[in-house]
């Protein structure tokens, strides 16, 4: 398939080289049910209405953008902060969990099968379970859940199932792994709720459509608080759902550079990071083909990062094409310089961002140092960092 100069997918499910169903014959006929049933719900006025009122007084949306003035003075540069961790469950993660458990309820499912690495997804998802009264089971590695104990309470405490993946490095790939072989399984009454914009078609179209509320409103409020477009939108990337939601705000302003952060890790070395565009090569897993890190056989490679939510081995097919195209270019940042961000903006500004977000922070900073003092930098905060405390405490207290 040759690439166009559009941004959005196709009808098979590409953006450009990228994406696809990968799936067997009994999958393809349940998923073609979803996508069209997805794509006539997506435009139905009550639909609509239902799900904005949940974003509203729910999820308590619009999510401010703050101008984070104290972080400003000390580097010399404009940096505005698009409030995703202020969202309820503390993630930008509620927006496409509201999004896929009406979709389910809606289509007749009783259930919702989930991954999650950090645990927000997994929170998001067993809250939008409890409001519109479906069953849920998370999928998380046991890594993982030792982790983030905190959010594992949060799920069990919503009613959600909690099933340890001992497997592997018992982290997100894992948890992806037995989310998806429990779904093949109960795909008849059961919906996958996808945590980001990866899978086969149609999971990383519908996580796009409902987390591009994000960089709807950034734009917006960006042109209210400024009159001007930021220069830089910078965002995490680990599979890539908040930033995929937030670029989209901006994918036709071409005087606005987007900046995806993967996580480096500990190192460049296999196995030591999660930077699937900056380390990995075209391949296909979880029924899709993207970028992924592999061994020189072709194997899928074990993924880490100090960021449970961006310990994920490939990245959503739409950063795959973007970074293809060039329209958005993709940085790595290590360990140190998350953990050393997390703890700046915590300090600076009296915001405790996720360690995901950290990543994010981090580079903004980066990019500050080299920045005119009229640069407008958004940073894109995914999440909260109530969940990584325990863990930070223990380990890297400064």
């Amino acid at each position: 398939m040759q690439i166009t100069d559009s941004f959005e997918i196709t009808k098979d499910g590409f953006y450009g080289n990228f994406g696809g169903q990968l799936i067997s014959e009994d999958l393809k006929k349940e998923y073609t049910i979803i996508a069209e049933e997805f794509l006539r719900i997506k435009d139905d006025e009550e639909f609509i209405q239902e799900l904005d009122e949940l974003l509203k007084t729910f999820a308590g949306r619009p999510s401010p953008l703050y101008y984070a003035r104290n972080l400003s003075k000390k580097y010399g540069v404009k940096f505005y902060i698009k409030r995703e961790d202020l969202n309820h469950t503390g993630s930008h993660k509620i927006n496409h969990s509201l999004g896929e458990a009406l979709l389910a309820k809606k289509m007749g499912k009783t259930k919702l099968i989930a991954e999650t690495g950090a645990g927000q997804h997994g929170v998001a998802i067993a809250t939008a379970a409890a409001l519109v009264g479906l069953e849920c089971d998370v999928y998380m590695g046991e890594v993982d859940i030792q982790k983030e104990s905190p959010n594992v309470s949060r799920m069990k405490m919503l009613g959600a199932n909690v099933i340890p993946v001992s497997e592997g490095t018992k982290t997100l790939k894992e948890a992806v792994d037995a989310s998806f072989a429990a779904y093949c399984k109960e795909y008849k009454t059961a919906m996958y709720a996808i945590g980001s914009v990866v899978g086969p078609h149609p999971f990383p179209m519908i996580v796009e459509h409902f987390q591009s509320v994000i960089g709807r409103e950034a734009r917006g409020q960006m042109l209210d608080l400024t009159g001007e477009l930021p220069d830089y939108v910078v965002a995490c990337v680990g599979g890539g759902s908040n930033s995929i939601g937030i670029f989209n705000g901006f994918l036709n302003d071409f005087s606005v550079k987007l900046v995806g952060v993967e996580p480096l890790g500990k190192s460049e070395k296999l196995g030591e990071n999660a930077a699937s565009i900056n380390f990995g090569r075209i391949g296909e897993l979880h029924g899709f083909r993207s970028m992924f890190l592999q061994d020189e056989a072709g194997n899928i490679a074990d993924a880490y990062s100090v960021a449970s939510g961006l310990d994920y081995p490939g990245v959503g097919p739409k950063h795959a094409y973007l970074n293809e195209i060039g329209r958005a270019e993709y940085v790595t940042i290590n360990d140190k310089e998350a953990i050393d961000a997390f703890f700046e903006l915590s300090r600076t500004e009296g915001i405790i961002p996720a360690l995901e977000s950290s990543h994010a922070v981090a580079q903004a900073l980066k990019i500050a140092k080299t920045s005119s003092q009229n640069a407008k930098i958004l940073i894109n905060l995914s999440g909260r960092g109530d969940k990584d405390l325990d863990f930070i405490l223990k380990n890297h207290l400064q």
